[in-house]
């Protein structure tokens, strides 16, 4: 049976269903209908490029590899249905707003209002709240995945309702006759030329490739729930306070624009123990949020924990066929948990990167370089300075004091923490002087 051919692109950026909107001020949070091509045939032919989870990273991969290749047999796997929930806080950086402009898709924040302040909070008693440079925005998961999932189908790309288990590097004849070509067989039965792992924290293709999971001090863990948010005439700004209690760990308030917001708490897994009182450490977690946003008590209904895997602890990306993305490559601010942004510029560079290479074997080494190239350097700023701030609380306190008065500094802070900003030069030398300093005491 003849696999069908993929959908044609659409000619300029096609629209991403949004729901109706009453007038300017009304938040949507219609969903697109998302479809599952489950009749298509995957038995008898190899995919092009399998992409293994259906969330930004993955629906990024997907969209990049079209955008390059048109032709190129593109299927999404995913175990949910959508719309579906996902653990997040829900925060969208500009910075992924441009990824994703670049990728075709301008309405995945329609319908949601911008939020240009945040507010910085030290256990110290800092305190810094100024509007930020370039906005960003607070959608449900639920809304933003299901709109890039069905912009990723409109530009052709199949989704299936596949839980994948077990992962296989082999070959097989090519179909020409002339020797055999390298594979990857997923759960015994999909064959791929390429796979895409942007499957989460606890990725099964990360697993496959005997790359072991973050350890407990380069894992955060966070409890996410949703409020309403009381209305006190205020602009809207998103919420960072920080506590002492397992620090660095912080408590978060990001409004969504409908009267709710979503609320959390976050920390290493590796300082989150039970209670005194014997309270196990999912109580504690909860405990901690209610006492740190007390105005904004959660919906017990929403309550829901999720893994971090921190990007002080990144596997190395192996040569070959099997690329990550996302969370499952380790790609988590270690000093804001922020995670979207990166899953969308991992998953479009690591879509490139599939179709980019004659031979899938070395559509790893090209991944790795680009991904190396975009933010290496950012990201080793960032391990540098969690370094720091986890030894010595009074880093941040200092730097979100100054920031108040220098606006410079706080646009590079928000930008260190949302986006791929550095440390200026300037500083750079002293702070890497203070960490061996205490990498000695």
């Amino acid at each position: 049976m003849q696999t069908p051919s993929p959908a044609p692109i659409p000619s300029g950026p096609r629209p991403i269903p949004a729901g109706p909107a009453k007038d300017i001020d009304t938040i949507t949070t219609a969903t697109p209908i998302v479809r599952v091509d489950e009749s298509v045939d995957l038995h008898t032919h190899t995919i092009d490029i399998l992409v293994v989870g259906g969330g930004p990273a993955g629906c990024a991969a997907a969209l990049a590899a079209l955008r390059e290749r048109p032709d190129a047999s593109v299927v999404i796997a995913d175990a949910a249905a959508f719309p579906r929930d996902k653990t997040c806080g829900d925060g969208i950086a500009p910075h992924g707003l441009d990824v994703l402009r670049d990728l075709g898709v301008t309405d995945a924040v329609a319908g949601y209002q911008p939020v240009d302040r945040m507010r910085l909070r030290t256990p110290g008693g800092a305190e810094v709240a100024t509007p930020s440079a370039r906005a960003s925005y607070v959608v449900p998961r639920e809304v933003f995945d299901a709109r890039l999932m069905a912009a990723a189908q409109a530009r052709g790309a199949h989704l299936i309702r596949r839980r994948i288990r077990t992962l296989e590097l082999t070959d097989r004849p090519r179909p020409d006759g002339r020797g055999r070509e390298p594979v990857v067989v997923v759960n015994g039965a999909l064959t791929a030329r390429v796979v895409i792992g942007a499957d989460g924290a606890n990725s099964v293709v990360r697993r496959g490739l005997n790359l072991a999971a973050n350890p407990p001090e380069a894992m955060a863990i966070a409890v996410r729930a949703y409020a309403d948010l009381p209305s006190d005439g205020r602009p809207a700004e998103q919420l960072i306070h920080m506590t002492d209690d397992g620090w660095p760990a912080y408590a978060w308030s990001f409004p969504i624009g409908d009267g709710r917001a979503n609320i959390g708490y976050g920390m290493l897994r590796s300082r989150l123990t039970g209670g005194d009182d014997g309270t196990s450490a999912k109580t504690v977690l909860h405990r901690t949020l209610d006492r740190m946003l007390p105005n904004t008590p959660a919906d017990p209904t929403t309550l829901r924990a999720h893994l971090l895997p921190l990007s002080t602890h990144r596997p190395r990306q192996p040569n070959g066929p099997v690329l990550l993305v996302g969370d499952a490559a380790s790609l988590i601010n270690p000093l804001t948990g922020e995670g979207i942004y990166y899953a969308l510029l991992s998953g479009s560079l690591a879509g490139q990167a599939a179709v980019g290479v004659t031979n899938p074997t070395g559509a790893g080494r090209r991944y790795r370089r680009s991904l190396d190239a975009e933010l290496g350097r950012h990201l080793r700023h960032t391990s540098l300075l969690a370094g720091l701030v986890g030894r010595r609380r009074t880093v941040m306190d200092a730097a979100v004091r100054a920031a108040r008065t220098r606006t410079e500094l706080y646009d590079t802070l928000v930008e260190i923490g949302l986006g791929r900003g550095t440390i200026p030069a300037s500083s750079l030398t002293r702070l890497a002087v203070r960490r061996t300093m205490a990498g000695r005491r």
